[in-house]
């Protein structure tokens, strides 16, 4: 899977059905594995914000990668 299709999915917290927003960055290490994604809400709630709440959800977190949706577990 690429990161480009990871980048059309919705990011939702399997807690409270929350929708986090889109990936728009991941952290990366030397030895290529994954340390967190970076997700940002929806352009709508951005612009009422005013600034960035991008949030790090760590590989750990994800719990599964559907075909729409990634579901995460954030508490």
């Amino acid at each position: 899977m690429r990161i480009s299709d990871l980048q059309t999915k919705d990011v939702v917290n399997q807690n409270d059905g929350r929708n986090i927003g889109k990936i728009i960055d991941m952290d990366i290490l030397e030895n290529g594995t994954i340390n967190f994604f970076v997700v940002e809400p929806k352009k709508m709630i951005r612009k009422l914000n005013f600034s960035s709440n991008e949030t790090n959800i760590k590989l750990e977190q994800v719990i599964k990668i559907g075909e729409d949706v990634i579901l995460v577990d954030l508490k």
